[in-house]
């Protein structure tokens, strides 16, 4: 596993595990395998409703709570200060922690500056060891930053090879902000599988399409958490560090781009 380094210091795995459709036994089996398979980075919130199947998976997993690294988001029933608060302590005891890697505010609202105002106070309390937001575009970004205080350690927004929101991404780097992309193979809105430039690129490297997509990502610095329920892919999706494109590849794979949201967020 490679690793980027935060803004403070710590160190968050480039690719993670995304988990918003997993529920129930089933939902904690598929992240047990995800933690057997080598995946350090369980990416969740409090709108997915599973961050007791998330903590669970982390018990019986074996592994050392040191050797995870657990994400989670508040969303809208969490916009103010005095809720931000409350539910942060809810993550916790749902997680079944005593401290969160990353917590970020799940999308820009009015009072995200509210939110965040307790995002920090736990983080210098040592509850939470980095904060950061979610969804935010370019100038949302630039705004919240003016008045935040501590800068976000991360922005985990929808990247993927026909949305690589490369002015976002020049914005983050900027300020010392990382992006983090959720939906890296487009959640079935585009084919991205058997994108003929993906797939003729990855054949050169003895890779597929959706390795070719993640390491188009991730060598640009972006972290990803890709998700899937089969323990192949799992494995597949981690398999992207042991090659690297070449800058003509990178250019290429970029034609694929269009500036547009496949989710219906905000351009940057």
């Amino acid at each position: 596993m490679e690793y980027l380094a935060l803004n403070n210091g710590v160190r968050m795995p480039l690719v993670g595990f995304g988990t918003w459709t997993l529920r129930g036994e089933t939902g904690k089996r598929c992240i047990l395998d995800a933690l057997e398979t080598g995946y350090r980075l369980l990416d969740t919130a409090q709108m997915y409703e599973n961050e007791n199947i998330v903590g669970a998976a982390v018990r019986e997993s074996g592994l050392a709570r040191h050797e995870i690294f657990l994400t989670t988001k508040l969303f809208e029933p969490s916009a103010s200060y005095e809720n931000a608060k409350h539910d942060i302590e809810k993550s916790l005891s749902a997680l079944g922690t005593d401290y969160i890697d990353l917590l970020l505010i799940h999308e820009p609202y009015d009072t995200s500056l509210e939110m965040y105002r307790a995002l920090c106070e736990a983080y210098r309390a040592g509850t939470v060891r980095a904060v950061g937001i979610s969804n935010f575009n370019a100038r949302e970004y630039r705004a919240f930053c003016r008045s935040c205080g501590i800068i976000p350690a991360v922005n985990q927004v929808e990247a993927h090879v026909y949305y690589p929101r490369e002015p976002l991404r020049r914005a983050l780097v900027e300020n010392g902000t990382v992006m983090q992309a959720w939906s890296p193979f487009t959640e079935g809105k585009r084919r991205i599988f058997e994108e003929p430039v993906l797939r003729e690129i990855g054949a050169q490297h003895g890779k597929t399409a959706a390795q070719t997509a993640l390491r188009f990502l991730v060598q640009r610095g972006i972290g990803v958490i890709p998700k899937t329920m089969h323990r192949e892919r799992m494995q597949e999706n981690l398999s992207v560090f042991d090659f690297e494109l070449s800058d003509e590849e990178i250019e290429r794979i970029g034609t694929l781009a269009d500036g547009q949201s496949l989710f219906g967020w905000d351009e940057d």
